[in-house]
């Protein structure tokens, strides 16, 4: 069909690239963004690093201004969708469309009850916050050793904070493999990192500002300043009673499809891997490349390419550059491309170096691209 009424809900980088390629595939209709941010979109990668640090502002992560053609609405949030009538409701009322694209995103997963006012890391409001506390914090408690609890860690300690990190599991093992997961751990631990594992959960303690937690075995952690870090939940409430798929985030098919005419793209998708399992993958390159081929999709239908993820992903913390493509399954000792992680920088590969599933690079100058070719071909195996 010809359309002329394309409606984009969520002010993300997936919705911002989503806009880029619909004028790159020279969609010359009418673009609506509805945000319910009160700013443009923005990337979220600093709001760890430098934002939290108070050396970059807002300013400096908001990605490239929208053109004029395009109506972006902020402070407007997608609260239904009507499949039968194509339209997405707001509180300033109804927006119809003949393409959507859904790029919500997620929000930060909290630990909290509803009378605390637990500390998070997920918007730019959210670092405004959490950075005036830690200026005023000499000691930091941060729940949850993935990524971004431990880059929340590598800001607070480059500040002079006292810095304790609690987890399920050994940080980042999960996420990088236990050799280069237990790498970064023993340079957080030489910056003075404090790193608590705990067999059990946590529960938040203090009121409305949590000031410590308790572990299950009794310990109780304290601090000036709590932080959970322990991952997000897709924004998928507002689709309640619409029609489409929801379990765990929205699903997708292969082409980022989500129902006639629907499309969808990043943190709020689900998508199958061939068994059955729905994964979730919320990484700032899976919404960038899954707004490629959703939009793709919703303006080519089956001729468009499926969706073949490059599962690069990459963190910057305790002076190391990560850069890894592949599954997070780097167990064993690696291939060693280039290097060595004793001299502090190296290129390593599982199983082996001749058909790697799993590459990851410690401050080592390979550049992404590179990194991508260096897997097998059924790393860009599609997702189905």
């Amino acid at each position: 069909m010809s359309r002329r009424d394309v409606v984009v809900v969520g002010g993300s980088i997936a919705a911002l690239t989503a806009v880029e390629v619909l004028r790159m595939e020279d969609f010359d209709g009418r673009i609506t963004v509805l945000s319910e941010e009160d700013v443009p979109p923005y990337t979220r990668v600093p709001l760890s690093k430098g934002v939290l640090a108070g050396t970059e502002s807002i300013d400096d992560i908001v990605l490239a201004p929208l053109a004029d053609d395009v109506d972006l609405r902020l402070r407007t949030a997608a609260t239904a969708l009507d499949l039968d009538t194509k339209t997405v409701h707001t509180p300033s009322g109804p927006v119809h469309y003949d393409g959507l694209v859904i790029a919500t995103g997620g929000r930060a997963r909290r630990l909290g009850t509803p009378d605390q006012q637990e500390r998070v890391l997920r918007t730019h409001g959210d670092c405004a916050r959490l950075r005036d506390a830690l200026a005023a914090a000499s000691s930091v408690l941060v729940v949850g050793g993935g990524f971004l609890g431990m880059e929340v860690a590598s800001t607070a300690r480059a500040l002079g904070k006292e810095v304790t990190v609690v987890d399920l599991a050994l940080p980042l093992d999960r996420l990088l493999g236990t050799v280069v997961g237990g790498y970064v751990r023993s340079v957080a631990t030489q910056a003075g990192v404090r790193i608590v594992v705990t067999d059990g959960g946590v529960r938040l303690q203090g009121a409305p500002t949590p000031t410590g937690v308790q572990l299950v075995d009794g310990t109780r952690l304290e601090a000036d300043l709590v932080v959970s870090a322990v991952g997000d939940v897709p924004n998928v409430e507002w689709l309640a009673g619409s029609g489409v798929a929801v379990r765990g985030g929205l699903v997708v098919d292969h082409r980022c499809r989500v129902a006639p005419d629907v499309v969808a793209a990043g943190d709020v998708t689900v998508t199958s891997v061939g068994d059955g399992q729905l994964t979730r993958s919320p990484q700032w390159t899976n919404a960038v490349e899954q707004a490629r081929t959703a939009v793709q999709a919703l303006l080519h239908g089956d001729a468009a390419a499926p969706y073949r993820p490059s599962r690069y992903c990459w963190t910057e913390q305790f002076g190391l550059d990560v850069k890894m493509v592949g599954e997070p399954d780097a167990q064993g000792g690696p291939a060693v491309l280039d290097g060595a992680l004793d001299s502090g920088s190296a290129l390593l590969a599982w199983p082996d170096a001749g058909t790697p599933r799993t590459v990851i690079a410690v401050n080592h100058r390979t550049p992404p691209a590179k990194l991508k070719r260096l897997l097998r071909p059924a790393q860009g195996a599609l997702l189905c």
